[in-house]
């Protein structure tokens, strides 16, 4: 019998929801980098990354303080690439830095939010 190690875990974050003061802004944005459209409105925008989880935009007159740390973060297989990409796109992102478990970098997002791009600790492990 598999253990749960080397399962897919039976449970996953449906949604984070991100306030923005321009949806379609954001939305082009999340899109650039990497995430797939679902559905877009005056009121909302649905974007889905692997695994099924979805980022909701909703809308928000009040301005974001910049610097504003999002309230996720975006994990990928190859931080090294993925930041490479993104320099590519002229997004400008921050240098990779290193920790005990994760490499990220940081990158300025819709309405100054502060988005950090973490890499994956799955292993080989379905998730």
């Amino acid at each position: 019998m598999a253990t749960q190690a080397e399962t897919r875990p039976p449970v996953a974050i449906g949604h984070a929801t991100l306030r923005v003061t321009d949806i379609v802004r954001a939305t082009e944005y999340f899109v650039s980098l990497g995430m797939r459209f679902i559905h877009q409105s005056d009121t909302i925008a649905v974007l889905e990354l692997r695994g099924g989880t979805h980022v909701v935009l909703r809308p928000t007159d009040e301005p974001i303080p910049p610097k504003t740390k999002a309230p996720f973060d975006l994990m990928v297989d190859d931080v090294e690439a993925t930041r490479q990409a993104y320099m590519d796109q002229g997004l400008q992102p921050s240098a990779i830095e290193s920790g005990t478990v994760h490499r990220w970098f940081t990158l300025v997002g819709p309405d100054a939010y502060e988005l950090t791009i973490t890499s994956s600790h799955a292993g080989k492990r379905a998730v």
